[in-house]
């Protein structure tokens, strides 16, 4: 099985960082930890490439290339979730989408073969046995929170660590706020 994860643009707002990276020849702030916390997920027979249109551009022969493609994303990537799905299903590729984006409004995905949603440690290895025996859902979803000691150690092959401004490690999901704009405790507790 050949995947490509994407990780959509961000737009030209406080999340991009994009004219100060400038000054610092970088590409992006983060790499895309959730992407590369599912390729952990996967099984190892697979190969596994990983654009981040934050750091670099989509080719159609990288599209061409996979027999799947993963997207994950947040409310503020829409616009480039959009263009992927699109360029995507010019290609009749299978995608698989997960993340708050995809959790939030699933209604609006339904062009998206495969919604693993919530905490992919938990639905993750359910749209995989699924998958397996040829019969995966559309939608995988649940009420429960991860344990995180079992989370698996992001792949970091997969990017070019030259492209970031910074390294993330995640200890932590949730928040004990609940401040009005934030979608993190409906999602995460």
């Amino acid at each position: 099985m050949k995947v490509l994860f994407i990780q959509p643009r961000y737009p030209d707002t406080f999340w991009s960082l994009r004219h100060a990276l400038r000054f610092i020849s970088k590409k992006a702030v983060y790499p895309p930890l959730g992407l590369m916390t599912v390729s952990a997920m996967t099984p190892e027979s697979w190969t596994k490439k990983l654009v981040d249109l934050n750091a670099s551009f989509l080719k159609d022969e990288q599209i061409k290339w996979a027999d799947m493609v993963f997207i994950s994303a947040m409310s503020v990537q829409s616009e480039s979730v959009f263009e992927i799905i699109t360029r995507c299903r010019a290609f009749n590729k299978i995608m698989v989408a997960g993340g708050p984006l995809f959790t939030e409004e699933p209604e609006k995905f339904d062009d998206v073969d495969h919604l693993v949603l919530n905490e992919a440690e938990i639905t993750f290895p359910l749209f995989l046995a699924d998958l397996k025996k040829g019969r995966a859902k559309h939608m995988y979803q649940t009420d429960e929170f991860a344990d995180l000691s079992l989370t698996p150690v992001p792949d970091y092959l997969l990017i070019n660590n030259s492209h970031y401004a910074s390294q993330s490690i995640q200890f932590s999901r949730g928040c004990p706020f609940n401040c009005e704009f934030c979608d993190i405790t409906a999602l995460l507790g």
